[in-house]
């Protein structure tokens, strides 16, 4: 298996620290609102890769993070923590037993998430609110290396006393810029970043500290969770690309500095997601949730099946046109599985070889996805042997095909199709939406063929 190393910046062999057995950490949401639609792309990549190495026989130990304390809305240390923006959004104290309400509530609503897009739980999702312990003493060993500082707001990484900062060779705004946004005049460096913030203006978020009461940075809190969980170095560290310039780059050189070993051995980032070719923002009111989708009425594993048609480190642009298209895709692969019926067979090594192939290249999903519909045409092979060929392909793509097989057509969404087929032939099309609607609300779903309407059960969802 050969995957893109963003610090090597290059794609590498992959060899577990362990064999057998691969250790990923992924950074996990900021449970201050519902997730986004750009959110749930590092999401799924993280998905893929376990579901990948399990594919290929490994004993995955996968660990997600949940941040519910100490990320400001600014990366350069400066703002309001989001736990505490949200929690004046709706009118709540700013207390730790209302920050964590607004947590739980939250990560309830993201685990949803994660399973109507048929994303694996993780093995772990420790809170960072809940590990405050491990984060105070990794600051304790940076502390102990001459390696901070302290000033009016906190204490902060002294990135001119470890000259290997920059791990991905990226390059930082310069000071004038920094000074134009309003940095922290007190910083030796603009690269410096806060181990732990005071609090401040009665500001209730804190615990007490060795530097007074306060609460994480939020860089520290990963390298701390993540080394407690999977040791002080692990195989592999993913997120989304707007990572790298700060968050990750300065998890590297906290952890690296105090432990003297590399944090992580590959690092994978996914590229950003627009919408409608623009960047997702409040103000142009395009920043979308699963629950719009749902509201639209799109089954939430055609957005799986939509980011799957594009490589992981390759830009995509969000449309509703585009997403139409990739269920209609999507219901076309689960009405043609349905025709399997009870068909058993072998499986195609002659398919799964190439498949393993593409996938085990740096997660290529898009021929993957390809060669499924080359497999679906295929006459040379039988019902039986699709089948089980596909199901095995289906183990790392998620499109919960085998749950077309679990429900029976009733009587009622079969009476529903007719109808819908008899506006058809009189050209009735808005009552035959109507009714293909209808009969999706049901569960279900139709094709249409050269024999007629085919009506086939949707996977569910959660």
């Amino acid at each position: 298996m050969r995957l893109y190393n963003s610090r090597s910046k290059g794609k590498e062999e992959f060899v577990p620290l362990h064999k057998g057995v691969v250790s990923m950490y992924h950074c996990g949401p900021t449970v201050y609102d519902y997730a986004h639609i750009g959110n749930f792309r590092a999401y799924l990549l993280a998905d893929i890769l376990r579901r990948l190495f399990e594919y290929a026989g490994q004993t995955v130990k996968q660990v997600m993070n949940i941040t519910d304390v100490g990320h400001l809305t600014s990366d350069a240390d400066l703002g309001e923590d989001k736990m505490a923006t949200a929690l004046k959004r709706e009118g709540k104290a700013l207390t730790l037993e209302n920050m964590k309400t607004l947590a739980d509530f939250y990560t309830k609503h993201f685990e949803e998430d994660l399973k109507r897009l048929n994303i694996l739980k993780p093995h772990e999702m420790p809170r960072a609110s809940e590990h405050i312990a491990a984060q105070i003493a990794l600051i304790k060993r940076l502390e102990e290396k001459k390696l901070t500082y302290r000033i009016s707001d906190g204490l902060y990484f002294d990135t001119g006393a470890y000259p290997a900062y920059g791990a991905f060779g990226t390059v930082h705004q310069s000071d004038e810029d920094h000074s134009r946004i309003g940095a922290n005049k007190e910083k030796k460096n603009h690269r410096d970043f806060a181990l732990w913030k005071f609090s401040s203006g009665g500001n209730a978020l804190g615990w007490d500290s060795p530097w007074g009461m306060g609460f994480p940075g939020w860089h520290i809190e990963c390298s701390a969770m993540s080394m407690e969980a999977l040791g002080e170095s692990f195989d592999i560290h993913t997120g989304g690309i707007d990572h790298i310039g700060t968050h990750h780059t300065n998890e590297i050189a906290q952890s690296e500095a105090a432990t003297g070993k590399p944090l992580a051995r590959y690092w994978l980032h996914n590229a950003f997601l627009s919408v409608d070719g623009e960047k997702m923002s409040k103000s142009k009111q395009n920043i979308f949730t699963l629950r719009d989708l749902a509201g639209k009425g799109v089954n939430p594993l055609a957005f799986r099946y939509w980011l799957l048609t594009a490589h992981y480190r390759k830009p995509v642009n969000f449309t509703w046109d585009a997403l139409k298209a990739a269920e209609h895709a999507l219901f076309k692969i689960y009405s043609q599985f349905f025709l399997f019926g009870e068909a058993e067979g072998k499986l195609l090594a002659v398919y799964l070889d190439r498949f393993s192939a593409f996938v085990e290249d740096d997660l290529d999903t898009p021929r993957a996805l390809a060669l499924v519909w080359e497999l679906l045409k295929d006459d040379s092979q039988s019902d039986g042997d699709k089948k089980a060929t596909l199901l095995a392909m289906d183990a790392v793509l998620g499109l919960r095909i085998e749950g077309v097989l679990s429900l029976k057509i009733p009587e009622e969404v079969l009476v529903l199709v007719k109808e819908r087929e008899e506006a058809r032939s009189a050209e009735d099309w808005t009552k035959a939406d109507a009714l293909r609607g209808q009969v999706k609300n049901r569960g279900f779903g139709i094709n249409d063929t050269a024999d007629g309407a085919v009506a086939f059960p949707l996977p569910q969802t959660l």
